[in-house]
């Protein structure tokens, strides 16, 4: 297809501004689906993975391509939480243009100017789409102000702060160039194909082909695709061509070499992919037969083929122990156990989940990656295939700058009802936050931004929700690194820990709950050494959870009396982490969630705290 007849455009927002049901609407007004396809019916048909439906996030990076007026457009449906920014910084290599969508009541958000900064940095052009612009509380010419004001602050040159605003209802498939809106997008495609330039490329295609490894993707069928946008010349099926890795060796970079043949080359429509012989500079394709090809690398033909600059990410923030389950439990409701099948397993997300690095760690291995949500998710794929781990608690990434040991900080904002206004400050001041701006929205809420160290954003959002009954809404931002100064330290009350290991009876808990909250209902599994609960106390308090009734001839009226237990609390994943402190565990099983201390003995536990 000629280049001048193709537009690549990312999507990219701040998080639930609307960037996968646009692509929805995008997807069904091209015609990409039959009337009586399943697909017409469906929301949020780009998320595939049941933790992005469960979580109602975006995750991974999708591609997909629509038709419309004898152009081709690639889509790529960006995430927008910034534990994912590292599927942004990937994907944005193959776009020519961005479509920004900013939600027509919150305005930019923390995301919004993430996403925003590494496209202009790249050079992309963008177009702006004020979305939802049907809310009751729906403020668009203070949106454009704000969004006017964002473009100054972050654009590397002048052409940047001329792009087009469009509104729309992205869930009604209406858009227009006013505020009274069209039937249809056909604004948003006319704007595509207008202000989107076609794919920049390098004409020189004598000295052969180049693409720059972008996504990965795998079936059981053909194995690994290779998937990024051609920069210069044509693939061809069959091909013999070199993939390109750049290496460091003592600081400075050296290509590395390898021979590979191209088995099948496809091109994107709708969610499908089709066979193609030839692909052409400009599109975005899908290559197997590559299965060396990693994230990054260059695939390249020619006699002297030549490697495009490599990819460039932020470096990880948090860091997570990960090693094979050694409680007494071990090993009776996993598939996968060993060190050995969990070290494959990192290694084989390492290939697409690039922001990740992973490090040997005793047993295990120490995970690093960009929060706490882009861990959590992790953990809980790897529980979902089968595989039975323990992980440690979050600890934060330092980087050391001239001599001087840093730690990174974040940006944070906060927007509650204001009765909830007091629980927050206090909150964050626990946590030795610097506030730096507090506003009223017009929504009647209140908008606070803070500095905050990631060690102190660590649990934070549990202790949020709890304390604002769900309906607080925050978002972080990377800010870099200031001097480590350690102002927070995490607190919490002590656990409550099973001395017996057994079955918990219900008379056994009835007595138990008056130490704390309990985390077990009756008739669950313990062992010794395992937490059953948070104490009322600061100290940890050893109980017996399995003590049962003593059937004797002697009655009386309080030993008869039925058991009211309080119900248990159910921690989730990420709750669990949060929980942790240094000398415990989590215990991760595709069947259960099980804390515990790190020494279970509780002698051994007691000398080693007073040593």
């Amino acid at each position: 297809m000629n280049q001048n007849k193709i537009r690549n455009v990312a999507i990219i927002a701040h998080v639930d501004h609307g960037k996968t049901t646009l692509v929805d609407a995008l997807l069904k007004q091209s015609h990409t689906f039959r009337d009586n396809q399943a697909e017409m019916s469906q929301t949020l048909i780009m998320d595939s993975g049941d933790q992005e439906h469960e979580r109602g996030i975006t995750i991974t990076a999708k591609q997909t391509a629509v038709f419309y007026d004898g152009y081709k457009i690639n889509i790529i449906d960006t995430p927008g939480h910034a534990d994912f920014s590292g599927e942004v910084e990937r994907t944005l290599n193959m776009a020519d243009g961005v479509i920004l969508i900013v939600d027509a009541q919150e305005g930019p958000m923390p995301q919004t100017k993430f996403v925003l900064q590494k496209a202009l940095g790249l050079h992309l052009k963008p177009v702006v789409v004020i979305n939802k612009i049907d809310k009751p509380a729906a403020r668009i010419s203070e949106v454009e102000s704000e969004i006017a004001d964002l473009f100054l602050e972050l654009a590397s040159d002048e052409s940047q702060l001329n792009y087009p605003i469009y509104y729309a209802v992205a869930r009604d498939g209406k858009a227009g160039k006013t505020t009274d809106l069209d039937d249809d997008l056909h604004v948003i495609f006319d704007s595509i194909i207008n202000d989107i330039p076609s794919p920049k490329i390098d004409e020189n295609e004598g000295k052969g082909a180049q693409l720059l490894v972008a996504a990965l993707a795998a079936d059981n069928y053909l194995g690994k695709y290779a998937i990024g946008k051609i920069h210069r010349g044509k693939l061809k099926h069959g091909e013999t061509v070199k993939i390109l890795k750049t290496v460091f060796e003592n600081g400075e970079p050296k290509i590395e070499s390898k021979q590979a043949k191209i088995e099948k080359i496809f091109t994107y429509r709708g969610l499908s992919k089709e066979e193609t012989d030839e692909a052409y500079a400009g599109d975005i394709v899908a290559l197997t037969g590559i299965s060396d090809a990693n994230i990054g690398d260059t695939v390249a033909s020619g006699d002297n083929p030549e490697a495009l600059p490599t990819i460039e990410l932020e470096p990880p923030t948090l860091s997570i122990y990960i090693g094979p389950n050694t409680s007494p439990l071990k090993g009776k409701e996993g598939e996968f156990t060993t060190s050995r099948q969990i070290a494959e397993r990192l290694e084989k997300e390492l290939e697409t989940n690039i922001a990740l690095k992973i490090k040997p760690d005793g047993l295990g291995y120490k995970v690093s990656g960009r929060g706490e949500l882009h861990l959590s998710v992790l953990i809980e794929t790897m529980r979902r295939e089968g595989y039975e781990l323990e992980a440690g608690r979050p600890e934060v990434v330092y980087k050391e700058i001239d001599g001087v040991k840093n730690e990174p900080v974040e940006e944070l904002t906060i927007e509650v009802d204001s009765e909830y206004v007091g629980a927050v400050s206090q909150e964050m001041g626990i946590r030795k936050a610097d506030l730096k701006s507090q506003e009223l929205t017009t929504t009647g809420t209140t908008r606070f931004t803070y500095e905050i160290t990631t060690a102190a954003l660590i649990g934070l959002r549990n202790n949020l929700l709890t304390a604002t009954k769900g309906t607080v809404i925050m978002s972080s931002l990377p800010m870099g690194y200031k001097p480590a100064d350690s102002k927070y330290k995490p607190e919490r009350n002590g656990a409550l820990i099973s001395f017996e290991s057994g079955v918990s009876t219900a008379y056994a808990l009835d007595t138990a709950q008056a130490r704390g909250t309990l985390y077990i209902p009756p008739q669950a599994e313990v062992y010794q050494g395992m937490i059953v609960g948070l104490s009322n106390k600061k100290e940890d308090i050893d109980i017996n959870v399995c003590r049962e009734k003593q059937l004797t001839n002697m009655r009386t009226h309080a030993s008869d009396g039925a058991i009211q237990l309080t119900p248990y609390t159910q921690l989730s994943l990420e709750q669990c982490l949060d929980f942790l402190l240094d000398d415990e565990l989590l215990e991760v099983t595709p069947k259960n969630l099980r804390l515990r201390k790190r020494q279970l003995d509780p002698i051994k536990r007691k000398r080693e705290n007073r040593g």
